[in-house]
């Protein structure tokens, strides 16, 4: 990405990380398998390193269609059969896990394990609690997924990846362990703050290359044990090459790009609200934009996924656009705001759309200004989507709800 940044698009960066200061750095890109507009702004540069978070559940979901167009992969099969560790998913199928068409809880917080041993023994006693009623996203799926393929591609879920996405695309600056000569280029992810009700949590001690997400770091403890819904980093210019790499079809095949973009989960209820509509291991477009991680200048075939530290992929290989958002919501930010009971964010003094500055009182007794990133999820579509469809000169695809009714189990 040697190349001038885009002015509108510098611009669209800018309000998150000058004029909000919802991010501390960002890099945002976008176009076709031929064209690339960009910018960047803040902490980030064109070597920043990047936690991927939870677009590694779309590096998961690729390595599954892969396996399967190889033949390796039978997604009817149960989990139990390729890793028997889960000795309590006999009866759940490698494509419900696949799809989040059942709900899978573990008998403790994975996050809250002391090591690594604890973490995994807590992971391998997942089990199944029939069809999700409210929220189907969920890590869990993702991290059982990855030991189903480590078994049918006889690889490390990390060898897999490298083999199936990362040479393939020619990306060589995408890690589960960082180098230590990159740790450098690293975003530092530290200084978190939440607000939970009335718990107030400052996370600090994150050291750069350690994932964000508390489920990874214990598990992966700096090795290229990769888990399956986080871990992995990378830069600008790798997850650029990434995205043509899918539009070209050089990773699967355009059946199986079909086939992960299909709505698995998405449904209107009877009063009227709908449910998350998801793929494989992945977002599809949803008819209420609100709720929808798809652009509306994509299409029907889309898909993607965001991040909780502040990222967003999406792409569209009928139209063949892509669109990337790498960014650091965390460092220093106010990331979740529960509210009590009958309060509203203005009441603790931010903005309605969670931009603003929270007063934090240090146990000095000093207060600090905090910026705000606790609604950023919902600042995408007006304030950088809206201008990347301006850019690449987009107009909206019409949500044909008809098409896209969930595939019921």
């Amino acid at each position: 990405m040697k190349a001038a940044m885009n002015p509108e698009l510098t611009e669209a960066v800018s309000w998150f990380t000058r004029d909000t200061e919802i991010m501390s750095g960002m890099l945002l890109a976008c176009g076709t398998v031929d064209r690339t507009e960009f910018a960047i702004d803040g902490e980030a540069g064109e070597d920043s390193v990047f936690d991927l978070a939870s677009l590694t559940k779309l590096f998961t979901g690729l390595c599954a269609m892969k396996l399967k167009e190889e033949g390796l992969l039978d997604i009817s099969r149960s989990v139990f059969s390729y890793a028997p560790r889960f000795r309590f998913l006999r009866d759940v199928t490698v494509e419900q896990i696949l799809s989040f068409t059942r709900e899978l809880r573990t008998p403790g917080r994975v996050d809250t394990c002391r090591n690594r041993e604890e973490a995994l023994d807590c992971l391998f006693g997942t089990a199944s609690v029939g069809e999700p009623k409210g929220k189907a996203y969920s890590d869990i799926p993702s991290m059982v997924l990855k030991y189903v393929l480590e078994a049918a591609g006889s690889l490390p879920f990390m060898e897999c990846v490298r083999k199936t996405v990362l040479e393939p695309a020619g990306m060589k600056e995408t890690w589960a362990k960082v180098p230590e000569e990159r740790v450098g280029d690293c975003l530092s992810y530290d200084g978190e703050y939440r607000i939970e009700g009335e718990k107030r949590i400052h996370r600090t001690g994150m050291k750069p290359g350690v994932p964000h997400d508390p489920k990874a770091a214990v598990i992966q403890q700096g090795t290229e044990d990769l888990c399956g819904h986080a871990g992995l980093f990378s830069t600008g210019g790798d997850m650029v090459r990434f995205c043509r790499a899918i539009l070209e079809e050089r990773i699967v095949s355009r059946a199986s790009l079909r086939e992960i973009a299909v709505n698995r989960t998405g449904y209107r209820r009877t009063d009227g609200t709908y449910t998350q509509y998801l793929g494989y291991q992945c977002y599809v477009r949803h008819p209420q934009q609100y709720y929808s991680e798809i652009p509306r200048y994509m299409g029907r075939q889309a898909f993607g996924n965001s991040g909780f530290a502040g990222n967003h992929l999406s792409v569209d290989p009928e139209h063949g656009t892509f669109t990337l958002f790498l960014g650091n919501r965390v460092k220093d930010r106010l990331t979740v705001l529960l509210p009590k009971a009958g309060k509203s964010l203005e009441d603790y003094g931010l903005n309605a759309d969670g931009s603003g500055k929270f007063p934090w009182i240090e146990s000095d007794g000093t207060t600090r200004l905090i910026p705000s990133s606790v609604l950023y999820v919902h600042q995408k579509d007006e304030h950088l989507h809206k201008i990347v469809a301006r850019v690449l000169g987009l107009k909206e695809i019409p949500f044909e709800e008809q098409d896209s009714e969930a595939i019921q189990n």
